[in-house]
């Protein structure tokens, strides 16, 4: 089996959690960013780079969206409204510029559990769809099997607890084995790997799901980032990204 030469990075926006439901942001969102691994190596990674070292003089900090929002940790230096607004405008150009496809899925938990789904996971829901797409997106591209058979893609998601990581593949392996629309095997394998390790693909899939899910939420508010994200999620061949690159459920 060879490997794909794409790789795929997710995140998380939100608690996906049914016992208790936040009325200030209702929402789980997972992203997920598809980059060619050459494009990665070759630009994603040293853009963000270039920016650390700009910004804190090393590439050691790790880009948190919550973090970058309130000033906290490393990112106090941006309390000083100038220089806060140059790393931002910074920070969305290098997004601009990252050759990626993102998809995603918003789940609003109120109505996930008006409709007497509170026992559905949110997380394995919106899991599950960006799975769908992501292969549908890699075999137009001839990255899920070749003539030896099926082509391997590594999805790396954040680790978030023994626990939590054994659910977490214990899902993954059911939808890669067939709990999916299709009824058929996606060729991905999950590395779960702590945000600690400072992968940059992480902190892209990080960056990406904040400003999704509050485009949802409060659609008129002005969101700058998202106004970068809308032009890389996954569209069909008319240009519509509902139902591809992102999905809103229930």
């Amino acid at each position: 089996m060879r490997f794909s030469d794409y790789i795929v990075f997710v995140d998380e926006s939100g608690d996906h959690g049914m016992d208790s439901i936040d009325d200030g942001y209702p929402l789980f969102v997972l992203s997920c960013c598809l980059i060619s691994k050459r494009d990665y190596m070759s630009t994603v990674v040293p853009a963000m780079q270039q920016l650390k070292f700009s910004t804190f003089g090393h590439d050691a900090v790790i880009l948190h969206e919550r973090e970058i929002r309130k000033d906290l940790g490393p990112f106090s230096v941006l309390r000083e409204p100038n220089r806060k607004q140059a790393f931002i405008q910074a920070l969305t150009d290098v997004l601009d510029r990252t050759p990626m496809t993102v998809f995603s899925a918003v789940i609003d938990k109120r109505q996930l559990a008006e409709h007497r789904r509170r026992e559905e996971n949110p997380y394995e829901l919106s899991l599950r769809f960006c799975l769908e797409r992501i292969f549908y997106s890699l075999r137009r591209l001839g990255q899920t099997s070749d003539a030896e058979g099926p082509v391997l893609t590594h999805v790396l998601c954040e680790s978030r607890g023994r626990n939590e990581d054994a659910d977490l593949e214990l899902a993954f392996r059911r939808i890669c084995g067939g709990d999916n629309f299709g009824n058929i095997h996606l060729p991905f394998e999950p590395v779960l790997t702590d945000k600690k390790n400072n992968s940059i693909g992480l902190q892209l899939a990080d960056l990406v799901a904040r400003p999704i899910g509050l485009k949802q939420l409060r659609p008129s508010q002005s969101n700058r980032a998202w106004d970068v994200i809308e032009r890389k999620l996954d569209r069909d061949p008319l240009g519509r990204y509902i139902g591809y690159g992102l999905k809103c459920f229930p």
